[in-house]
């Protein structure tokens, strides 16, 4: 007895519908099934056939929507009906409305988090950051005291949101935290103490434990304390390890907050992006000027200009009989970029590309002819330029000379990075950021607030590690990754700052104040680290760069001998009063203005280019003078095994 609905009556009637005369049976008795409740199988099908084209019409419109749905912004959408969005664009800094999604996005999570603690609405605490930013800014411009940092920080904001002004906030708000919250935002607020007290107690506990073996295993006295000596160097690098492990764990790690220069790059903040080289050949001439012209295709912008910054290599006479042909090449291509690019409408005026070079000058020390205090050297004069000065120190200047004055940051590169497409204006808007711009101190003699220097993420690129064995082994993981947007940075994340290694942006202005004459001649080989500590650095954890690897063992150990030979060289900034201008002047020695965490990181660096030789003689003296051996070399191997 099957149902006679609309689907199957009209179905089996088209099925069955001029079959023969033998099937018709089927059709009458359905037509008598169907009498019976007044129903034929004509209306039946007419009526499946409206159903089903109603079905289509219904079914077209829901993908349609889909369709809208997956088409639409929704970040704008949602800025535009949320409360919070427009309360917070009134920002007395102006700044909010300019900044990336991103970073709005954070300063919106940021009032949830505070809203869900606290008894009033969102929209609520949104209101109680703008008036605390407005009262910022009647309280500086009264009070005529606080530097440009203080004025620019204090009346965004955002200070009250994600940076020091926080507790206000969370004062005015009256929110309730939970014990371990309050836990938390206590270590936070000692976090030198925290960081360092965890790593010296494991240090302390692990190198106590070794030592006791000794004793335990006979070893005589005289042996005792070099073995102590080193079971601290090893128990040292475990401490570190495990700390910097928990610190990931614990703090979650953020981007830096970003101004959105996707449109262009304002006027106010023209950058340079110049590589540091040296001119040595004709053919790495010609590969100097055609990278310097893909960074430029993959970052066009009419207030972004790019530069090389040049020395001859290192000569025992002023000059060699090469020397003029490679400077009259380098401006000769430097002079065909700018008119191959000078008039293709992404100009307003001057030229885009320029050359820096300087002539060789007599280092005593070294007793040879070469660049004046090489990279360091380089940008200080370049500096110097930009800020008005003669030029005295080049030899040889192309470009429009006249843009240079209107430029705010510098971006410096070596030979061999990668700039990706765009990075140039996330650098800048990062910079520009107002919770990023740097406050000097006159006091300290150092930035204290915001960065002077900006450190990206640098990466190894793909065609690098193809270029040798060693390059595959040692090299990391290369190229892109597109499962990462912000990483874990121990400094970063705990203690808001990061470390400078020789490729970033800076603000020339603050980057003179805070290290303008500051170090010796001939004293300071890996200066990126200090320059770092003195104009205080950030980690730009979402921006990567691409540079090359060692392709031999060689070369990877001279660049590291390289490196730690820089670190002792900075040994004396660890003491009370720090190396002047001026060398071998005890009246020229000033207070040491670094941290306490500037500190650390100098002497981190120490104590890990002796690692190595500590373990190593751990394990000699666990396989011949202690016992048992396994548990020397237990040791050692975990310390090994542990990351950095």
């Amino acid at each position: 007895d099957p149902p006679m609905v609309g689907g199957f009556v009209a179905e089996l009637a088209r099925r069955l519908q001029g079959r023969g005369p033998t099937l018709a049976l089927p059709l009458t008795w359905i037509e008598q099934r169907l009498s019976e409740s007044g129903l034929t199988i004509e209306h039946l099908v007419q009526a499946e056939n409206q159903q089903q084209a109603a079905d289509q019409v219904s079914i077209s419109n829901s993908i349609g929507s889909l369709r809208v749905l997956g088409a639409t912004d929704w970040r704008t959408f949602v800025e535009t009906q949320s409360v919070v969005e427009n309360t917070l664009r009134e920002d007395p800094g102006g700044a909010y409305g300019r900044m990336d999604f991103a970073t709005r996005d954070r300063y919106r999570h940021a009032i949830e988090r505070i809203a869900k603690k606290a008894c009033l609405s969102e929209g609520e605490v949104a209101r109680k950051a703008v008036e605390l930013a407005r009262m910022g800014v009647l309280a500086i411009a009264a009070g005529g005291g606080g530097g440009a940092g203080d004025s620019h920080r204090a009346g965004h904001v955002g200070y009250y949101l994600i940076d020091k002004g926080l507790p206000q906030l969370e004062r005015a708000a009256q929110v309730r935290l939970s014990g371990a919250e309050a836990l938390r935002k206590t270590a936070a607020r000692f976090p030198s103490l925290v960081y360092l007290g965890g790593i010296a107690l494991i240090t302390v506990i692990v190198g106590a434990s070794l030592l006791a073996q000794a004793f335990a295993a006979g070893a005589p006295g005289w042996l005792l304390v070099p073995i102590g000596i080193v079971s601290l160097l090893a128990a040292s690098q475990l401490g570190v390890a495990l700390v910097n492990w928990l610190a990931t764990l614990l703090v979650a790690p953020h981007p830096l907050p970003r101004m959105d220069f996707s449109e262009g790059i304002p006027a106010d903040a023209r950058t340079l992006v110049v590589v540091p080289t040296m001119l040595t050949s004709a053919s790495g001439v010609e590969d100097l000027v055609e990278a310097l012209e893909v960074r430029f295709l993959a970052n066009r912008d009419e207030r972004l200009h790019f530069g090389l910054l040049t020395d001859f290599r290192d000569a025992r006479q002023e000059s060699l009989p090469e020397d003029d042909a490679l400077v009259i090449l380098a401006g000769t291509r430097i002079g065909e970029l700018n008119a191959k690019y000078g008039g293709d409408g992404t100009r307003i005026r001057g030229d885009l590309f320029f050359l820096f070079h300087r002539p060789r000058r007599w280092n005593p020390e070294d007793r040879l002819w070469m660049g004046y205090e090489r990279k360091r050297g380089k940008l200080a004069e370049l500096n110097a330029l930009l800020r008005g000065g003669t030029g005295n120190g080049f030899a040889l200047v192309v470009g429009d000379r006249a843009l240079l004055s209107s430029v705010k940051y510098v971006l410096t590169l070596d030979t061999d990075t990668q700039l990706p497409r765009d990075a140039a204006r996330q650098f800048v808007g990062t910079m520009a950021h107002p919770l990023n711009r740097p406050a000097y101190d006159a006091a300290k003699r150092r930035v204290t607030a915001g960065y002077g220097i900006l450190q990206p993420r640098v990466a190894i690129g793909l065609p690098a590690t193809n270029r040798s064995r060693y390059a595959r082994l040692y090299g990391g993981e290369p190229g892109i990754d597109p499962y990462t947007r912000a990483v874990s940075d121990v400094y970063q994340d705990v203690f808001g700052e990061g470390s400078f290694i020789g490729k970033g942006i800076y603000d020339v202005d603050a980057f003179e104040q805070a290290l303008g004459g500051r170090f010796p001649e001939n004293r300071v080989l890996s200066h990126d680290l200090l320059e770092g500590c003195y104009a205080r650095a950030g980690l730009l954890s979402d921006v990567h760069l691409y540079e090359d690897y060692p392709i031999r063992y060689s070369a990877d150990v001279s660049r590291r001998y390289r490196w730690i030979r820089g670190d002792w060289q900075l040994a004396g900034w660890l003491r009370r009063r720090v190396p002047g201008a001026t060398v071998g002047a005890d009246n020229m020695r000033q207070k040491n203005p670094l941290s306490m965490l500037s500190q650390w990181k100098l002497f981190d660096n120490l104590r890990r280019s002796l690692v190595p030789a500590a373990l190593t003689l751990l394990l000699l003296s666990g396989w011949t003078l202690l016992a048992p051996a396994w548990l020397w070399t237990l040791a050692a191997i975990a310390t090994l095994l542990l990351p950095p």
